[in-house]
């Protein structure tokens, strides 16, 4: 599978991998990874291929109406786990109960939550990293320059504007595929 996802990948797509390419030795066996800029659905086969490129095992949660059929199979076998966003659950709670239940889990989000604009992130992927004690690991998806540029492990300190800050400051000039929700 990899050879092909290389092949879509790197040939047919033209996209690169930059930044942290650790990722590909699973040395960071537990993390919240943030994909942004999410303005497609284009997003989620570039976030695809970009774990068989890395080699890299990782989850996503989405709507429970993405997990029925004709297509639930297809999302829970790429690592998917449905989450339904009517209920009262503590989702951030929910969610990091995974990480301390599991050995390796790395959980992929968009902080934005949509793929239109938004003023500002969710920030539930951020007091999931907190609550869970992991990383935030950023990744890129800059159609313009055709990368995915991977930062460092990142922990979140108690300083939520800062980091912030720190975390927009790496999207800086990422143009999404659709740049006018970027």
């Amino acid at each position: 599978m990899k050879w092909l996802a290389n092949l879509i990948y790197f040939k047919v797509l033209g996209w690169k991998v930059v930044g942290n390419t650790n990722m590909s030795k699973n040395t960071i066996k537990k993390a919240i990874i943030i994909a942004v800029p999410h303005t497609s659905w284009h997003d989620f086969y570039i976030g695809v291929l970009l774990r068989a490129v890395v080699q890299i095992k990782t989850n996503f949660v989405g709507k429970k109406e993405l997990f029925i059929f004709p297509f639930g199979w297809f999302f829970k076998a790429l690592g998917g786990m449905p989450i339904n966003r009517s209920t009262n659950e503590n989702k951030v709670d929910a969610i990091a109960k995974l990480f301390h239940e599991k050995e390796e889990f790395r959980m992929t989000m968009a902080p934005e939550g949509t793929r239109k604009t938004v003023e500002a992130w969710r920030t539930g992927f951020y007091y999931i990293a907190k609550k869970a004690n992991v990383p935030i690991i950023m990744f890129t998806l800059d159609f313009e320059r055709k990368q995915n540029y991977i930062s460092e492990p990142f922990y979140p300190t108690d300083d939520i504007k800062a980091d912030f800050e720190f975390m927009h400051q790496f999207y800086k000039g990422v143009k999404g595929k659709e740049p006018k929700y970027s």
